[in-house]
């Protein structure tokens, strides 16, 4: 495909990496680190965070290092992906799930919070709740004490009202992914959109957005909170590029959007940050 000419600095937070070249989500094993940058490059995108494909009932120990390997000398930001063993609820039989819920070893763990936090491979966290259910207390305080950004991935399984009881009371900036509203569902983007007013350090991010009507409104009434992701491989990255330059509004918010924004939150991304090995 041709190279994507534009005049925008573009940085992509929501790119999946598979760890090694044999394993993870058979949507990614074609797409190793080469191909992944490369296609990168050709949609104008300088930046990337990365982060391993969801797999359930697994630990994302040896995933997450994996990516953070193959994101040395690359311009990739690696994320941690996380998990968790509480599933939101107000039904007596959930709460009482939860409450006698307990880690496995495959489970994420406070100590294990610290060790990414610590750890300069890693710049923030990745969470899919409709694979891998919700942080328990624990775990959530440990993410408030490093502070750094959390990307979750919103949905029908993990809509507005549940990621606001769950993580958007926290003290560590959430991305939202998808708008809140995968799969294409207008009315949860709406909501989504709706808990910007109420909720200052809650982003939204622009992957499997095909609205225009959804993509507008969210730049035009919180110009600020808007970050663009891919969702690469799955999507290619010049598609999503071109989705959001042909939106009706100002050069400003698109700079914004692709990525000012982003960067704010994001360090790494910014253009003076070098990446560490």
């Amino acid at each position: 495909m041709l190279e994507l000419e534009h005049e925008f600095r573009v940085v992509d937070i929501a790119t999946r990496l598979p760890p090694t070249d044999g394993g993870g989500d058979p949507a990614s094993r074609a797409i190793g680190p080469d191909r992944l940058e490369r296609e990168m490059h050709q949609a104008g995108i300088t930046k990337s965070v990365v982060y391993p494909p969801s797999q359930p009932n697994t630990s994302y120990l040896a995933p997450n290092n994996g990516v953070a390997r193959r994101s040395v000398d690359r311009p990739f930001v690696a994320f941690a992906r996380i998990n968790g063993t509480q599933t939101p609820g107000r039904k007596a039989t959930g709460r009482l799930r939860n409450a006698v819920a307990s880690r496995d070893d495959h489970h994420t763990s406070p100590s294990d919070i610290e060790k990414y936090a610590y750890d300069d491979r890693f710049h923030g966290f990745v969470l899919d709740p409709t694979v891998d259910d919700y942080p328990d207390e624990e775990v959530l305080a440990a993410l408030e004490d490093v502070d750094l950004p959390v990307i979750v991935r919103g949905g029908v399984d993990a809509p507005p009202e549940t990621l606001a009881e769950v993580v958007l009371e926290r003290s560590f900036p959430v991305v939202v992914g998808r708008f809140g509203g995968h799969p294409l569902n207008r009315e949860l983007m709406d909501e989504m959109i709706d808990l910007l007013e109420a909720y200052d350090d809650c982003y939204l991010e622009t992957s499997f957005v095909r609205y225009r009507e959804q993509l507008e409104r969210a730049l035009l009434e919180h110009p600020d909170r808007v970050f663009f992701g891919s969702g690469a491989p799955a999507c290619h990255p010049n598609v999503a590029v071109m989705e959001i330059l042909t939106l009706d509004v100002s050069e400003d918010l698109l700079r914004r959007a692709f990525s000012k924004n982003a960067c704010r939150v994001i360090e790494e991304l910014a253009p003076a940050a070098t990446q560490r090995s």
